[in-house]
């Protein structure tokens, strides 16, 4: 017996550090590889300006920077069109490996508005995206422990304020010299390269001309035929009304070592080492020893509750008896509103599966960085093929409960939880659509959104509801009884609010140090990609939510109170309360945000994302107590 459990112990620790190892390490590109050849033409895409102080995305071309002859969009998926991401062509275009000195991209004259707009995103520190080859442009950032390792920072800052030397007055100026540097893999067979690093350096430069030709522009700052571009003491170049704007840049190529398949590994160690790998795998570990412990003790117990019950030979000493057994003729009997739990369950159901499938896709690397929005779009498309499972298990569970309107049960599962989510992204969308930001989720896609909902979703649930209903109803393994029992008056600490509340705090400490990284990668624009740990974090919350439950609902039947079906739902969901105000919390002590609407969309979508947590943890819970119950009933012989 020890060596099978050793055995067991053993597969379960090469699983762990299996999982921990993927995270680190498995990658499948978003992107199939190109080979570039000598001279091939390079075109440089731009994304959306974006600021960790506002939280809304704006299209590049908002700013008056140059814009090529015709702006075209380039198609994006639904995920990258529910981020806000806007991505089009730009005036920035160079050949492979051909390096270009100062090259005069346009030359611009603020109005009042122009000179505004800039102004108001450097006071948001707004940065600016790029992309060539699907790689983000970055720039490089000294790391805060010294070492010589590079990391990088998403984007480049639009500006910065500073004063002249003598004058107090603040005044705003742009970076208008970009010095690109592209890093290049090459195959030393056929002499092809790939892009393995965008970088950038942005400069501020009051760039100077005698004479302005429209065809062949030349500035006198920055000479076409030296690497230096920058001469001693430049002036920056001030942004303000009537100010005339020259955008420049330059380009240099240099052969990396870097291979294609790792070249996002330099934008994946942004986050300063914040991943502490130790707390989570302590954190990992005390949850695993509660959870062990929690077991043993409830097996023990139970076992030696049902030998008891078992061995009682006289009715006499049955009726002296305490405890859960007492109340096996209510223990089934059908909660209130018990209609409104099954819609709930279902959801909760339909949650878990697009939960689980995005988690393991993510994990084998399929919804990397690299695939922008793909995470967006796959959790928006299982949510609404996973309706089929929420149908089925809302009507099994609305039969064993004898309700009659599955119809109605059906409709309230495929409505109710979408029609409170997408009410609160409606209201949240007008407000960034009041902000001009491109963040606004556009009509064609809210259609479509509704299309998927209503189109696919309802009819999914209907079938599940159809099918569930086919079944045969679950049968209770012990009779109710016609007349419901007194519930004896309950001791404080079994009071259904304080053991609610109590219930929520173990499964929200199993997942609020990745709950850290998650809202760091969401409001800090960072990249997430350590699935690995998330997945464990994951299994670990189902344990820690099914247990909690279990061990409450114990000894609330031990007291002889029956009523656990809501009870057993609300322990687990409370969870989500706790997440709620560690958002709150998070919110004010590592965000920046003053604007009120960037506040008011932070809290409505930690709403969301709470209520979310709630279904989900409160749907595992019930499912774990419903099991354990029909469990303990169905073991005791019951005259």
């Amino acid at each position: 017996m020890d060596r099978r459990t050793t055995g067991r112990v053993s597969a379960a620790a090469l699983w762990f550090l299996l999982l921990i190892s993927s995270a680190h390490s498995f990658y499948l590109p978003g992107v199939a590889p190109r080979d570039f050849q000598r001279e091939d033409e390079l075109q440089v895409k731009v994304n959306k300006l974006s600021s960790t102080k506002t939280q809304l995305p704006y299209d590049f071309y908002y700013l008056k920077y140059c814009k090529p002859t015709k702006v075209s969009n380039v198609a994006e998926n639904l995920g990258e069109v529910l981020r806000g991401d806007r991505i089009e062509n730009s005036i920035y275009t160079f050949h492979m490996r051909d390096e270009q000195s100062c090259t005069v991209a346009c030359k611009v004259k603020l109005d009042a508005q122009a000179a505004k707009d800039f102004k108001e995103k450097i006071d948001d520190e707004y940065r600016v995206n790029m992309i060539l080859d699907n790689l983000p442009v970055a720039v490089l950032r000294q790391r805060r422990d010294g070492s010589s390792l590079t990391t990088y920072e998403h984007g480049f800052r639009v500006g910065f304020k500073g004063n002249y030397a003598g004058s107090k007055e603040e005044k705003y100026f742009i970076h208008n010299h970009l010095s690109f540097r592209v890093m290049y893999h090459k195959d030393p067979e056929t002499d092809s390269a790939r892009i393995v690093g965008f970088e950038v350096s942005p400069i501020s430069i009051n760039h100077e001309y005698k004479e302005w030709d429209e065809k062949d522009p030349k500035v006198s700052t920055c000479n076409k035929n030296t690497k230096n571009i920058i001469q001693g003491g430049a002036v920056p170049q001030e942004v303000d009304t009537d100010k005339e704007l020259i955008f420049t840049y330059d380009v240099t190529f240099k052969e990396s070592d870097i291979k294609w398949a790792s070249r996002w590994d330099t934008y994946l160690l942004m986050n300063d080492d914040q991943i502490h790998w130790f707390s989570i795998i302590n954190s990992l570990m005390i949850v695993l020893f509660l959870s062990g412990m929690v077991a043993m003790i409830m097996m023990r117990t139970l076992y030696r509750d049902i030998a008891n019950y078992n061995q009682l030979e006289t009715q006499d000493e049955a009726q002296e008896e305490t405890g859960w057994k007492l109340v096996h003729g209510d223990a089934f009997r059908a909660p209130v509103n018990s209609g409104l739990l099954c819609v709930y369950l279902g959801t909760g159901i339909q949650l878990f599966g697009m939960a689980l499938v995005t988690m393991i896709f993510a994990l084998l690397g399929f919804l990397s960085p690299s695939n922008r929005g793909g995470l967006m779009t796959a959790m928006v498309l299982l949510w609404v093929f996973m309706g089929l499972f929420g149908g089925y298990s809302s009507a099994r569970l609305y039969k064993m409960f004898k309700g009659t309107e599955w119809k109605r049960n059906t409709l309230k599962t495929a409505f109710m939880f979408p029609g409170i989510l997408f009410t609160v992204f409606f209201v949240l969308n007008a407000l960034i659509w009041g902000e001009k930001s491109s963040g606004a989720v556009p009509f064609g896609t809210m259609f479509a959104l509704v299309c998927l909902w209503f189109g696919i979703s309802v009819p999914l649930v209907f079938v599940g509801s159809y099918l569930g209903f086919k079944k045969p109803v679950i049968d209770d393994p012990v009779k109710t009884n016609k007349i419901p029992r007194q519930i004896p008056e309950q001791a404080w600490y079994m009071k259904p609010m304080f053991s609610i509340l109590i219930g929520g705090i173990l499964p929200f400490g199993a997942v609020f140090i990745e709950l850290f990284f998650i809202l760091t990668s969401i409001w800090l624009n960072q990249f997430y990609y350590i699935f690995g740990f998330l997945f464990i974090v994951f299994v670990i919350l189902m344990i820690t939510c099914a247990e909690i439950t279990i061990v409450l609902c114990y000894f609330q039947l031990c007291s002889e109170d029956y009523n656990w079906w809501w009870r057993a739902y609300l322990t687990a969901g409370s969870s989500a309360l706790y997440l709620f105000l560690y958002s709150i919390f998070y919110f004010f002590t590592k965000l920046e945000i003053t604007k009120l609407v960037s506040g008011i969309l932070y809290f409505g979508y930690m709403l969301i994302a709470s209520y979310a947590f709630f279904v989900l943890t409160g749907t595992i819970g019930f499912y774990a107590c419903f099991w354990f119950v029909r469990k303990i009933y169905s073991s005791v012989k019951i005259d």
